[in-house]
């Protein structure tokens, strides 16, 4: 798993240090970016996976968490008082809001990894769904000429043949040619090992689906645990 990225958006340095403080005892630290609201890039278009908002100077929460919601990541807000809490549940009800209580930092924290854990695991369910449809589609080529190995075989031994006949008689031909023939005899030959490769090629690719599946069903088996 890649390093996440946390940003943490405060006007209150001693909110900043007490986030970062307690997330230090966690067992997974991610990397931080500190914003504040005279630091804040137009849009808040910065890379993040997740973000905790709190103790803003101008109380402009609303303008933060909008600018916040371009970018589809969770968001932590920590609240200050009831009233602060209920209007940002109304207007952004995917912001995941805490009250400033005693003991919030725990709870913003653990809130916040448990977040990240969830958008990992969606990332991995997402990545095995690409992987099996890449699979998928392979494997529907590869079933076409699986199916045609029989008509396949039954053209080259009819080339081989046919060359090998026209080769046992020296004095028909030309020189070149019965150089002409014998290359197309032995191109044939190639092809036909290829076509035996098939066989082998079919086994992998079973297996390969069996293994997606499995990869698939795992990572969409954590998401809905984390529900």
């Amino acid at each position: 798993m890649n390093q996440p990225t946390v940003l943490i958006f405060s006007d209150d340095p001693e909110f900043v240090h007490t986030v970062m403080a307690r997330w230090q005892t966690e067992r997974s630290l991610p990397s931080f970016v500190v914003i504040t609201s005279e630091t804040r890039p137009a849009n808040c278009r910065i890379a993040f996976d997740l973000a905790v908002v709190g103790a803003l100077r101008n109380g402009d929460s609303a303008q933060v968490l909008e600018g916040l919601n371009y970018h589809q990541r969770p968001v932590v807000f920590v609240a200050h008082g009831a009233a602060e809490a209920q209007a940002v549940r109304s207007a952004h009800p995917r912001v995941l809001v805490l009250n400033d209580y005693e003991g919030w930092v725990n709870a913003a924290v653990l809130l916040a990894a448990e977040a990240l854990r969830r958008v990992e695991a969606v990332k991995r369910a997402r990545s095995a769904e690409h992987v099996v449809s890449a699979s998928q589609k392979h494997a529907t080529l590869g079933r076409y000429m699986l199916e045609m190995r029989h008509s396949l075989n039954n053209a080259l031994t009819s080339i081989l043949g046919n060359s090998e006949l026209i080769l046992l008689e020296p004095g028909a031909l030309s020189g070149e040619v019965r150089e002409q023939v014998s290359t197309i005899h032995s191109m044939t030959l190639r092809v036909h090992e290829i076509i035996q490769r098939f066989t082998s090629l079919e086994c992998e690719m079973q297996f390969a689906e069996k293994q997606s599946h499995s990869e698939i069903s795992a990572a969409s088996d954590h998401v809905a645990a984390g529900n």
